[in-house]
């Protein structure tokens, strides 16, 4: 197991993709302890001291008038974390959840939360050791931070709540027990500033970040076999196209799609003589449409990058002046965003996919392949329902993809009267996705069964690689079969990225124009 360390306010989404979920030892720089012991030593003076100072010797929320004496200041935040455990709903995926504890760590590291270094010592070894909280999934607004979520994380951290250790679901005391950690007694501000953050709502994005990616580069190898299946034209991939729109997204889906069907006897076979005028829209726009999803993507990241070394709790400790100022930086609005501009890609991909999926089966529409591309149809339905099952998803992602940012509610007696909505926006993403996948995965095995009708004609290297790939798990369709379990196994090599690195373009595009 390999230590990572991570500087707070310079941490990129690449570092995070490359760390999560790896196995990592994840500490903080070191060189940040002095500015967040400096943070925690004004919240202490403030809190022996008579001005009010919102969170560190006032109530919460409407409750920000009521005023805390000084031996209460730590029960007020145990209070405060046992009093904002109210998630509902299935547990979140663990992996979130130690996004979440790394993003917090981010966070608290910038130094101006006011929490003493020990705070940090405990979320590093939560890390290391495993100890991860039993997190609902439902119950925040995206408001005043995701206050249910991260409250759950903390209990844990004050021996309370439940954590996940080694496999058993035990009370955070016991868990902390058995991993050789102490729980830790709140100090001044500490539970506020824990629960305070958008760090719920930027772990989900993050994490359907990246699989957003996954899904759409296997898309771009997705729409170029299905090209070479309806025997399309590779007229609208060339440069000067894309050149004079000047999209970045659309100018790389268009190069990465040349560079995969290049070679292809498929295509070389119907350049002269082919009556066809145009492809339809599916397959002659799909760099136009797939790019516009990658630069939204990628407008997404740079938020994401940015929320990811934010601070987002309240109120704010700012050492240098030697002030304690309350702000709204909890408010989860670009992350609520960000959500919703990846719902939309999503759903696109997803959408134009399943045209060519449905183009595909056609025999009016197909160039000559058999119905439902079964070498008998009507003793054999082929691949008929598996385009209805695509039909399917592509509306239930249309219908997730309506925006949730615009959905705010009044909360908190009022107090709270804008909310961005970003904990669910970012949470529907991971369903769109897998759905997304599963496309993906049927458009891959209706292209291949379409190559594979053009015999004795080859496509190009790279595909004919993916075709490989896809056989390992999904052999070709003869006589019908369940074709369920060859949904599921394609669309595990989507996910995994197993279909871009058998075309060996991997990455499809440069890394530095990734994010």
């Amino acid at each position: 197991m390999s230590d990572i360390t991570l500087v707070p306010g310079s941490t990129t989404l690449l570092q995070l993709e490359n760390l999560l979920g790896q196995g990592h030892r994840i500490r903080l720089d070191r060189g940040a302890k002095p500015a967040v012991e400096a943070a925690a030593g004004l919240v202490a003076r403030a809190a022996a001291g008579d001005a009010a100072v919102y969170g560190v010797n006032t109530g919460f929320g409407k409750l920000a008038t009521v005023r805390i004496p000084p031996e209460d200041t730590s029960t007020l935040q145990r209070n405060l974390i046992r009093s904002h455990c109210a998630g509902v709903g299935e547990p979140t995926e663990p992996r979130v959840v130690r996004t979440m504890m790394v993003l917090k760590l981010l966070s608290l590291g910038r130094g101006a939360s006011g929490v003493r270094w020990e705070v940090i010592e405990l979320i590093e070894a939560m890390l290391r050791e495993r100890v991860t909280p039993v997190v609902p999934s439902q119950g925040s607004v995206g408001a005043s931070g995701d206050l249910a979520p991260l409250a759950h994380m903390t209990a844990v951290m004050i021996g309370e709540g439940k954590a996940e250790y080694r496999g058993r679901i035990l009370p955070g005391r016991d868990a902390l027990d058995a991993a050789g950690l102490k729980p830790i007694e709140l100090g001044p501000k500490e539970g506020l500033a824990l629960i305070n953050g958008t760090q719920f709502s930027t772990a989900y994005a993050l994490l359907a970040l990246s699989q957003s990616w996954r899904n759409v580069e296997s898309g771009i190898v997705a729409a170029a076999l299905s090209t070479d299946a309806i025997m399309g034209s590779t007229a609208p991939l060339q440069p000067a196209i894309h050149g004079l729109r000047g999209h970045p997204g659309q100018i790389d889906v268009a190069a990465a799609m040349r560079a995969l069907m290049d070679g292809s006897e498929i295509r070389e076979s119907h350049r002269h003589g082919d009556t066809r005028v145009q492809d339809p829209y599916c397959i002659r726009c799909h760099p136009q449409v797939s790019g516009a999803a990658i630069d939204l993507l990628r407008h997404a990241a740079r938020t994401l990058e940015i929320e990811a070394n934010a601070v987002t709790d309240n109120p704010l400790v700012l050492v240098e002046d030697g002030q304690i100022l309350s702000g709204g930086n909890f408010h989860a609005e670009p992350v609520g965003f960000a959500a919703d501009m990846m719902a939309l890609a999503i759903a696109e991909i997803g959408a134009i996919a399943q045209r060519r999926v449905a183009l595909m089966v056609d025999p009016v529409l197909s160039h000559d392949l058999p119905a439902f591309l079964t070498p008998e149809p009507g003793l054999n339905s082929g691949l008929m329902i598996a385009e209805v099952t695509t039909a399917a998803l592509m509306s239930e992602n249309k219908h997730l993809a309506n925006p949730c940012t615009t959905d705010s509610t009044p909360t908190s007696a009022n107090q709270e009267d804008h909310v961005s909505m970003a904990a669910h926006g970012a949470r529907r993403l991971h369903r769109m996705n897998a759905n997304l996948a599963n496309i993906i995965a049927v458009e891959l095995l209706c292209a291949a069964q379409g190559i594979e009708f053009r015999a004795p004609l080859k496509t190009s290297a790279p595909l004919q690689d993916v075709i490989s790939a896809i056989r390992k798990v999904s052999p070709s369709l003869t006589d019908d079969r369940e074709v369920a379990a060859d949904i599921e196994a394609v669309a595990e090599l989507v996910s995994d990225l197993s279909i871009v690195k058998a075309s060996g373009h991997l990455p499809l595009m440069e890394i530095s124009s990734r994010y």
